[in-house]
């Protein structure tokens, strides 16, 4: 697109407006992270709130480290965030398929309390976070990306983790890998000894 001049200046400049095609300089540096794609389109979130539909329910039945499963207790399991917001982001689910809170029984509420702290222990003994964000998303319109299903995050914290790229670009920067750092929770919960539940797959 051309700009022209006012006829009042007399002198009728062109200017050419900005036009920026894919791989010319802009002046912007861009952090390309495509496999967020999936997150972002929905593809691994459940079609229906069905339990058959439910990666949750679905998870415990493989392999601990295929499905990222740290721990499996009695009435709940541990498995790590597929779309972690820092590394060692894990997630207590109770086998049951139930979505409130309220509807747990009290054992189960009491082995997903147990299971959290014991969660908050393997991290810090395997990676010395700062501290933890806990938390339970209620529904949807809380934030919840699987409502139908009651998980609750343990997510590590560091000084200094919530940088430019979070806040500016909508872009977290994870330094391991998630088998990596399935490895190393696994190993530094194995360590702490006996806990709430049965042992691995």
């Amino acid at each position: 697109m051309r700009g022209q001049g006012s006829e009042e200046d007399g002198k009728g400049v062109e200017v050419e407006d900005a036009v920026h095609l894919p791989g010319e300089p802009d002046g912007f540096e861009r952090l390309w992270t495509p496999h967020r794609m999936v997150y972002i389109g929905g593809q691994d979130k459940p079609a229906t709130p069905d339990a058959d539909a439910c990666p949750f329910c679905r998870i415990p039945q493989g392999e601990d480290r295929e499905g990222l499963v740290v721990h499996r207790g009695e009435l709940a399991f541990v498995v790590l965030n597929l779309y972690p917001y820092s590394p060692g982001h894990l997630l207590v689910c109770p086998y049951r398929h139930v979505a409130d809170y309220t509807d747990l029984t009290d054992a189960e509420t009491v082995e997903v309390a147990a299971l959290s702290q014991q969660a908050m222990r393997a991290v810090r003994a395997a990676s010395a976070p700062h501290g933890f964000n806990l938390g339970l998303n209620q529904g949807a319109v809380a934030g919840a990306g699987i409502a139908a299903h009651l998980h609750q995050h343990v997510v590590p914290r560091w000084a200094g983790d919530a940088n430019f790229l979070p806040v500016i670009g909508q872009t977290k920067a994870l330094p391991q890998l998630l088998d990596d750092t399935w490895q190393v929770v696994t190993a530094a919960w194995e360590q702490l000894g006996p806990s709430t539940g049965s042992g691995h797959r």
